[in-house]
């Protein structure tokens, strides 16, 4: 902006008005150095990254860091975002259910007859309105859905429909969440979900500066969305799910999560605006990697793997060379440093630790 004052013809500029305009522009000026003092970061779901900036496929764990780095900060939720959250657990397993119930249409799945009155409820299940407790009539019918057999069948291959991860954490617990006095606890924040629309920004008070974490969409539709925040990005947080391997996009069923993960890498790792920028690769849900690698062989989805079927390890360091490769390939290795770790994002302890290294 530049400090000329221009004024509509036959109007008076006083000594008052050029000295507060003088004032005006310097206070522009102020705020705009502050910004770029500011360290921040952007997180991106299968993507990330940090002026700081978060980005990323979606389903990664970019909101779920987010959440934990507010709980590491003492940046308390409001009484307000923990109602939101309530609500939010509720949601999650009516259309955790509702998601697990449409998949079981193309699986050929079928829930057995007596439980077949309770899919309608499930199927038209109302927002919560702000302090109203979970409706006992949902009680049983979710719990008897969930335990069914053919339900169970599906919830096996739920990689085949990329459903929600957190449904055997909330259900297992349903005596607990309706209770009438029930409030979130800090890992029912973690895991409760709601997909990331737009753009949200969060500001961290670290030992000698300020960090803004950047938290953008990570489904498809939401990437287009990302462009304009990246200037003055001093270094990228980039999320993928390690245990999305085997598991199709959420908007996508033909497309694997990991494979679109490592597109998307690739393009960040290849991007003119990020030529000199860190960036830091969190390798997330490691915990779900190991549960599910037994019966899931990368060889299926990835026939170039070498290891032995099972093998965790080998499994970790496959797909750590593989990104590591491809940000090698874009040749810029003296401008930046890349760091990878593996992560578990409902892991308060283990992230509190992976995240004082990566302020460091």
């Amino acid at each position: 902006m530049g400090s000329c004052l221009s004024t509509p013809r036959g109007v008076d500029v006083t000594e008052l008005d050029r000295q507060r305009h003088k004032e005006a522009e310097k206070q522009l000026k102020e705020a705009s150095s502050q910004r770029h003092s500011v360290d921040l970061m952007k997180l991106m779901s299968h993507l990330g990254k940090s002026q700081d900036g978060d980005s990323g496929q979606g389903d990664s764990g970019k909101s779920t860091i987010l959440k934990q780095m507010r709980l590491i900060h003492k940046l308390p939720f409001s009484p307000q975002e923990i109602e939101t959250f309530r609500q939010l657990v509720f949601d999650n397993l009516t259309r955790g259910m509702k998601y697990l119930l449409d998949a079981m249409e193309d699986m050929d799945l079928k829930v057995a007859e007596e439980n077949i009155s309770h899919v309608d409820l499930v199927e038209n299940a109302q927002d919560l309105r702000d302090n109203e407790p979970f409706p006992m009539s949902y009680y049983e019918p979710l719990k008897t859905l969930w335990m069914d057999p053919n339900v169970q069948k599906a919830w096996e291959r739920g990689n085949e429909a990329a459903l929600p991860e957190n449904l055997l954490y909330f259900f297992s617990s349903l005596d607990r969440l309706f209770d009438p006095e029930y409030v979130p606890e800090e890992q029912d924040i973690i895991r409760c979900r709601a997909r990331t629309i737009g753009i949200t920004e969060t500001t961290f008070e670290l030992r000698d500066h300020q960090m803004l974490m950047v938290d953008v969409g990570g489904q498809k539709s939401e990437r287009r969305k990302w462009i304009h925040c990246f200037q003055d990005v001093t270094s990228i947080l980039f999320l993928v799910s390690l245990s999305g391997y085997d598991q199709c996009l959420v908007e996508d069923r033909d497309a694997n999560q990991m494979q679109d993960a490592m597109t998307i890498w690739d393009s960040i790792c290849h991007s003119q605006w990020f030529k000199s920028t860190s960036i830091i690769l969190f390798l997330n849900k490691n915990d779900l990697f190991e549960k599910k690698i037994p019966t899931s062989d990368i060889k299926n989805h990835f026939p170039d793997f070498d290891g032995e079927s099972g093998d965790v390890r080998a499994g970790r360091e496959y797909f750590k060379r593989r990104f590591a490769k491809l940000a090698q390939k874009a040749g810029r290795s003296k401008e930046r440093e890349i760091y990878i770790h593996m992560t578990t994002a409902t892991d308060t302890a283990m992230l509190r630790v992976v995240m004082a290294a990566v302020e460091e």
